[in-house]
Parts: structure tokens; sequence; C-alpha cells
């Protein structure tokens, strides 16, 4: 077995990336991830990539940033005294962190493996390597490896080995599209009477908003704005990790065309905000987005947005529509169900890693109500 880290994309060989992604992933493409780095200097990544007698296995994407503790702790549920240990153990201030995953991503963006590899095997190996970078980054504080749904545990339990503790992450929320759905109608038929009216109530709410579709020329003409309007979500979310440069999406733009979308809403000669979404095989999923909160009462403009999304994938023809974290209750009340996803954490110093995994044990997502608008 064989692991070399890569610190860019381009010098990763396009045969290894090719047979490490059997199921042709966007995520794991050298074009999507070239995209992201190139556009967001700020983060310093790292590229794990593991064969056997020459054969690729696996690759893990690293990636290393700075946030405040404040950032991390606003969406965990937490006693009062726990929060002070636990900023206390983080040093109160800003701190750095090491994912292995995507920061930009909610989902398995972080491994992928090849069709025949031990998985298992892998991920002490990824374990291992890990590890190993860790003592090359000062300072460092945490290392976190994000993002795995239920049934990837049994493979990725093996993280615990390196002392890591698995705690719940908010859930992506995903609508699953009826084949019998051909138009956003018949999607509404399907609905519960009183989620139709607050479907209605979107539209007709939204209704002096005008859409566009964004082609790569709009979006490097209108980037500043876009970027104003997505620091406004992310002022108003409860975890972000990073500020994505949205001089990504007109890199993605360019690489993915039309399965990259970008559609803006503008109040007169205003725009006052936009979805971004890609399909991926025969998911949509959806990406960041942008509003002008100060509107968004009047106009409904998030509201809208969510109906969008559907209109999208029905066009599209997706089975399945990821509307990412975040939202969770109102994603429910438009059809979307909840995928828990896990993630493994720990300090980078051990003796206080063991004084501090009873802690992170004690973490517990913020519930929310998940409602059945489904007839």
């Amino acid at each position: 077995m064989t692991t070399t880290i890569y610190s860019s994309i381009e010098q990763l060989d396009i045969g290894f990336l090719e047979l490490i992604n059997p199921s042709k992933s966007a995520y794991f493409s050298k074009d999507l991830l070239h995209s992201f780095e190139a556009s967001n200097t700020q983060v310093d990544v790292r590229y794990i990539c593991v064969s056997k007698n020459t054969t690729p296995q696996a690759l893990a994407l690293v990636q290393i940033i700075e946030l405040s503790v404040d950032v991390i702790l606003k969406n965990i549920k937490v006693s009062p005294f726990f929060r002070k240990i636990l900023n206390s153990f983080f040093c109160n201030d800003h701190i750095k962190i090491m994912f292995c995953g995507n920061i930009f991503l909610s989902g398995e963006h972080g491994i992928s493996f090849s069709e025949q590899s031990d998985r298992k095997k892998m991920v002490l190996q990824i374990g291992k390597t890990l590890d190993k970078i860790a003592k090359t980054v000062r300072p460092l504080h945490a290392i976190f490896i994000k993002d795995f749904e239920t049934d990837a545990l049994e493979y990725t339990s093996g993280f615990e080995r390196f002392g890591f503790t698995n705690i719940k992450v908010e859930p992506n929320m995903l609508i699953t599209l009826n084949a019998d759905w051909k138009t956003f109608e018949d999607y509404k038929a399907a609905l519960k009477s009183k989620y139709r009216v607050k479907v209605n109530k979107a539209d007709s709410k939204s209704n002096a908003l005008k859409r566009r579709i964004f082609s790569k020329k709009d979006i490097e003409h209108y980037k500043d704005e876009l970027q104003n309007l997505y620091q406004n979500t992310i002022d108003n979310a409860n975890f972000n990790a990073q500020v994505l440069d949205l001089n990504t999406y007109v890199k993605l733009k360019d690489v993915y065309n039309d399965n990259f979308i970008v559609w803006s809403y503008f109040l007169e000669d205003k725009i006052v905000g936009f979805l971004s979404a890609l399909k991926n095989k025969n998911h949509l999923d959806a990406h960041f987005i942008g509003l002008d909160y100060s509107l968004n009462k009047i106009h409904a403009i998030y509201p809208r947005i969510l109906n969008d999304y559907i209109r999208l994938g029905l066009e599209k023809k997706v089975a399945i529509i990821n509307l990412g974290r975040t939202a969770s209750e109102i994603k429910s009340t438009v059809g979307a169900e909840p995928l828990e996803l896990s993630c493994y954490i720990k300090h980078k110093n051990k003796f206080i890693n063991i004084l501090i995994r009873p802690f992170f044990k004690k973490i517990q997502i913020k519930s929310f109500k998940q409602h059945s608008p489904f007839k």
C-alpha cells in the first residue's frame, strides 16, 4: 500500500481520478475540484491518494482553514457549561481546523473509493495519513472528517481508532420526485391542501420578481452583487465553515454549461436573490443561495427559491433534489425529508482529546418539526 499527498489537483493523474470515482460523481472530477481550489486560495488543500501495487484505491480531500469557535458551536445543542469547556479547550478565538471533506458542500464529497477497494483498510490508511499531515500544520487545533450517511458508518468507524469521536450533524434535506410528476402542477396536486396554499402563496407574493437564467457572462457581470447576497445568507446561517468566492461559479458554468444553474431574481432593475444548483447524474444538488432579507417578507424570495428548485428538478428530470442543510423545517413543508449525516472530530493534542471526548459525545443537533405535506 502506498500513500501520496499532493498539494494541488493539477498534480493528480486523470486516470487515478477516474478509477477512484466509479460512479462518475461530478464532485470528484478534476474540473470541479480545480474550480473550488483555484478560486478559494485562502483554503490550504491536500489530496491523499492511496494505491495498492500501483492500482488506485482511494482519494481523500483535505482542506485547512481558520474559523471562530462561535461559528462551530452556533448550530449544536450543548449546555452553557459544556459550551464554556469547549471554548476553553479551543482558545476562545479563531482556531485552525483540518477538514477531510469539502467544506463548501454538504454530503459524502470528501472520500471516494475505487470499485474493488477494501474500505475498512482505506479508512485506516487515510486516518494514519491525516495524523501525518496534522504534524506539519502549525498551529492546528482540531481535525474534522465530514459527512457520512448511516450506511457508511460500518467502515468509517475505523476513524475512532485514531481518537476521533462520531457526532451527528444537521441532515441533508431531500425531495424525492414522483416519476408521474411531469409539471409543477402535478407536484402541487400531490400536496395536502394547506401546503398547496403555502406553495401558491409563495408564487403569488413573489410575482413582482423577474427570474433570469444566468450565463457565464452574467455571473461575471453580477459577481459582486451575487457575492453580497450570498454573504447575507452566510450572516443568517447557523453554520458555514468558509465563505465561497463566487468566481468558483464562473469556472463551474464554463465546465458544466447547462448542468450548472444560476437563476437570479430581479425587482425592477435590482438583483435581490439567486439560487445555484448542479445536476449530478440523477440528482439536482442545491448549492448556495443569496437574498436581500429586508425584502424577503414582502416578496417571499426564499419560499420562491424553494418552489423554483422543485421546478428546476422537474425540468432536469432528476429523481432526487438535495436542498442541503439548514432551514430544515421550511424545507420539509415542500416535501423534503432528512438524510442523517455524521462526522468525526478530534483535538490534535492527544491529552486534551481524551479530556474533551465526553463533551463531544454530549453534542446534539438542534431539533426541528418535520412536516408531511403529501397526501
